[in-house]
């Protein structure tokens, strides 16, 4: 196993909760192997890049890590309809993540609609500044990882990340055009990880963090029945 070296940031304004405080316990790991990444994965860490992170906030504990069984996953009336009705059309192409004209607009213009819609962080001067450097995280891995793209015709309509483990499938982050936003392409998206990880032979499905109170976030727990990891074991959750 490599070492990593770990370290606590400083506290600092919530992207999720804004009343509260918000702080990371994190460590570059640039020679993390999947096996040492599906173990931080069942105690509650994530993964950007070759950062690995949990929170380790002051006063608030409501970031969850979420996962699904995929053997008892049964989608809802809702979930059925989307799969029904909103794939027809939509292609899905599995590969290595790449960087390109296209992904990055798509990429910047998700971010700008969640700033407006949602209320996110403004990353428009900081994608001036540091240029493709904001998507670039997610092709800079330590081990494999695949980019699922969804096209409409020859247009880029959705692109996620996601990292194969003896676990599961672990979606790392995913994004999409805000003309396709009928479409509910993120739903999409995660049933296509559930069966595939069910065609894989694969036991789960890891959602990343869950926060009640943070819209951007509590649709994940929509995929029934769920787990989340308490600090000491994952358990069966009701949202």
């Amino acid at each position: 196993m490599n070492r990593i070296v770990l370290y606590r940031e400083s506290p600092s304004p919530c992207e999720y909760l804004p009343h509260e405080s918000a702080q990371l316990l994190y460590g570059t790991a640039p020679h993390l192997l999947p096996a040492q990444y599906s173990e931080l994965l069942r105690a509650g860490w994530r993964r950007f890049g070759s950062n690995v992170f949990r929170p380790d906030c002051p006063s608030c504990r409501k970031c969850l890590s979420l996962r699904v069984p995929v053997a008892a996953f049964r989608p809802s009336r809702t979930q059925r309809r989307i799969w029904k009705h909103h794939t027809r059309g939509v292609g899905l192409r599995i590969g290595t993540p790449c960087l390109t004209p296209e992904r990055l607009e798509v990429y910047r213009a998700f971010h700008e609609h969640g700033h407006l819609t949602k209320g996110w962080p403004d990353r428009s001067a900081e994608d001036r500044r540091e240029g493709a450097s904001g998507l670039g995280v997610f092709l800079a891995n330590p081990f494999p990882t695949e980019e699922w793209s969804y096209w409409i015709g020859d247009r880029l309509a959705g692109v996620g990340y996601v990292d194969v483990l003896d676990d599961g499938l672990s979606a790392i982050y995913f994004f999409h055009d805000p003309r396709d936003a009928r479409r509910s392409l993120g739903t999409v998206n995660i049933l296509h990880l559930i069966e595939a990880a069910r065609q894989r032979g694969l036991p789960h499905v890891y959602l990343g963090y869950y926060v009640d109170g943070c819209r951007s976030l509590e649709y994940k727990a929509r995929f029934k029945p769920n787990e989340v990891f308490t600090g000491a074991t994952w358990e069966a959750f009701i949202a």
